[in-house]
């Protein structure tokens, strides 16, 4: 079910609230209110005129970015002094000041005579660069847009189904009750998930509320998808949520997800290339920087690190961020302490043995592309391009 027929339902000129640096699929409906293809593309330089693209709740280097004030060992550990009340005080205002943005479109649009159709966001962004909201942003965000009757679609494709460990998903990560015994969890109105659901199988469904579903049908265009309703893919979809379940793989996620950060956290510690560790279980981003101090990007480090991980050691990683400098840990739901230890260690050679290498030949061919390099180091290695 595409949003832009919900979203077109009263012939008004309805507005779609999207984030910046955000990725919803390749449909022309999700590439509208995908603001990653209007930059990384130019077939799409902007967004349509009905969608409103607000900053990415990035805490690290964005526009209300929270500066370290000490690196955590990993979540969950008490911080020395009053450090920890002074990091929460700064995200929560973060978080405040990220959330005014909705809620000022929210006020411009309705003032314009025009509605908010939907409140559109990923409860992890991958491709932003592994961003998680902070906390009381996505509360404060859905807050202003369901009070001038717009609606909240979660894209859970990438981060559904337990991948965060605390919570099964996303869009419940940011919460926190503080033992408040009024609180009520975020529901959303729509609720897209994928990916994971088939686990390798075409699998992806629409969760809503029976009001939408009936609006929808309301409509009378009679939708039907050609590839819809395989048993096959249903048998699989079934197969993972009993596997999911009954192998407590969202616990495991927890557990070697922490077990990941405590161990970057040491290397950051004997590495001044890594600039931030961030995500949470199974979804992890290990942002890389020439300097901590000016954040100054190592795309092209990021890039040559993402390919000695496949070529000498084997592992697979993928690059994401507004400037291709963080490198995503994504991996299967069924990864082990085992294997995240292998794979630090092997990061951490990548950093410390590989990089130099071609640092230095960077700086000696000034001029010449990363791709030279990296060919010449990686032939002279015997290893693939």
């Amino acid at each position: 079910m595409s949003d832009d027929k919900l979203q077109n339902e009263k012939g008004r000129k309805n507005h779609v609230i999207t984030i910046d640096h955000a990725y919803h699929g390749h449909t022309l409906a999700t590439l509208d209110v995908s603001p990653y293809k209007h930059r990384q593309g130019k077939e799409m330089e902007n967004c349509p005129d009905y969608v409103t693209r607000v900053p990415c709740p990035d805490i690290y280097r964005g526009v209300h970015s929270v500066k370290k004030i000490v690196h955590q060992s990993a979540p969950g550990v008490d911080l020395k002094g009053g450090m920890e009340q002074q990091y929460r005080k700064r995200e929560i205002e973060a978080a405040e000041k990220y959330a005014s943005y909705v809620e000022l479109e929210c006020e411009k649009i309705t003032s314009q005579g025009n509605s908010v159709s939907a409140f559109l966001m990923e409860g992890g962004m991958s491709v932003a660069g592994v961003i998680l909201p902070p906390k009381s942003y996505l509360r404060r965000c859905v807050s202003a847009v369901r009070k001038v009757g717009g609606l909240y679609i979660a894209d859970e494709v990438q981060t559904g189904f337990g991948r965060l460990g605390k919570c099964m998903w996303a869009f419940q990560y940011s919460e926190d009750n503080d033992g408040a015994l009024d609180y009520e969890t975020i529901i959303p109105d729509i609720v897209t998930v994928g990916k994971p659901f088939g686990n390798g199988m075409p699998l992806a469904a629409v969760i809503t509320t029976p009001c939408i579903a009936y609006t929808f049908e309301s409509l009378g265009v009679e939708y039907f998808n050609t590839f819809a309703g395989s048993p096959v893919c249903t048998a699989a979809g079934l197969s993972m949520l009993h596997v999911l379940s009954s192998e407590h793989l969202q616990v495991n996620a927890f557990d070697v997800g922490n077990h990941l950060v405590e161990l970057f956290r040491e290397l950051e510690h004997r590495n001044e290339w890594i600039g931030d560790i961030r995500g949470s279980g199974l979804f992890l981003g290990v942002e890389l920087v020439r300097d901590r101090t000016t954040l100054e990007p190592a795309t092209e480090e990021t890039s040559f690190l993402c390919s000695v991980l496949k070529d000498r050691y084997k592992i697979l990683t993928s690059i994401d961020g507004p400037h291709e400098n963080v490198i995503v840990v994504k991996p299967p739901m069924v990864f082990t302490r085992k294997d995240a230890e292998l794979f630090v260690s092997s990061f951490e050679k990548a950093l410390v043995e590989d990089l130099p290498v071609v640092a230095g030949q960077l700086e000696a061919w000034e001029g010449h592309q990363l791709d030279m390099v990296s060919a010449t180091y990686f032939g002279e290695h015997g290893w693939s391009v």
